[in-house]
């Protein structure tokens, strides 16, 4: 889980599929539900936003 007191922005090329905020607001981004973002993301093997924003466009649009 991240540690929210750190804001040096090391970790913002990848979502932690953990925290429901960050699969929310990067489904919104990549425009589709967090159910299919998480699949999406597991498919893919990584939470590297970017890699999954590829996958996404793609597989499957």
């Amino acid at each position: 889980m991240d540690d929210k007191r750190k804001q040096d922005g090391r970790d913002d090329a990848k979502v932690d599929l953990n925290d429901p905020n960050e699969v929310s607001y990067a489904a919104q981004q990549a425009n589709v539900s967090t159910e299919k973002y998480k699949e999406y993301a597991r498919a893919a093997g990584t939470s590297n936003r970017e890699k999954i924003l590829q996958y996404i466009k793609s597989n499957h649009r």
